[in-house]
């Protein structure tokens, strides 16, 4: 629950689709540090469930702190780094519940981060650089690269070549997607680069691409 009485929770009524594209929301300063913040989803204003699209200034850098019930990052743009190392846009990290760090980017990076959301007992940490994704053939001509699997749940990114076509289906406990690059699409809409998507459990979709298209997609956590 949020500390704050004037603060209202952001899109956590998980039965509903929501669907945020570039534009949508402003970017916020962060108070701690030169970085900001567009919130996708947020149960309380700096702490609590969160997920967010997180802008780091050149030189820009956080002071050490806690994580205690995880955190999950996907590279966007530029170079992500912390006390383990570089990571360059692509990259894919899960550092796990009462993990801590002191992260900062020397030249500005875009992110995608969830916060307080790993299972209580999803304890190993993941770091993926681009050169160290393994891809596999998917349904159809898609590709996919998975990333981290924990009781049901899984993420993956997957490339759809131009003008490819899927098959209708259903998110058995839903299906959160950030288009990386180029427009993801389905019946309901036009998805451009950097749209973060959530339909909830046993939500429908035909999904389908004009150009070749980047995601990345989380089902079975919702």
């Amino acid at each position: 629950m949020s500390r704050n009485p004037t603060f209202q929770p952001i899109n956590m009524d998980r039965s509903k689709v929501v669907v945020i594209r570039p534009g949508d929301q402003p970017w916020l300063r962060a108070p701690q540090a030169p970085v900001e913040r567009r919130p996708l989803e947020r149960e309380a204003p700096e702490h609590g469930q969160t997920t967010s699209f997180v802008r780091y200034l050149a030189g820009a850098r956080f002071p050490q702190h806690n994580h205690p019930l995880g955190e999950e990052i996907l590279v966007l743009e530029g170079v992500f780094s912390d006390e383990s190392g570089d990571y360059p846009a692509g990259s894919y990290l899960r550092n796990p519940p009462g993990s801590a760090h002191a992260p900062f980017s020397e030249q500005g990076c875009l992110i995608f981060v969830k916060l307080n959301q790993f299972a209580e007992d999803d304890l190993t940490p993941v770091r993926i650089r681009p050169e160290q994704q393994q891809w596999r053939p998917g349904i159809g001509n898609l590709s996919v690269c998975p990333l981290h699997e924990h009781q049901g749940a899984s993420t993956a990114l997957v490339h759809w070549p131009a003008g490819e076509v899927f098959q209708p289906h259903r998110h058995w406990g839903g299906e959160e997607i950030v288009v990386i690059r180029g427009c993801f699409r389905d019946e309901h809409g036009d998805y451009p680069q950097h749209t973060w998507l959530r339909s909830p459990h046993m939500s429908e979709h035909y999904p389908f691409v004009d150009e070749e298209t980047l995601i990345l997609v989380k089902v079975g956590h919702l």
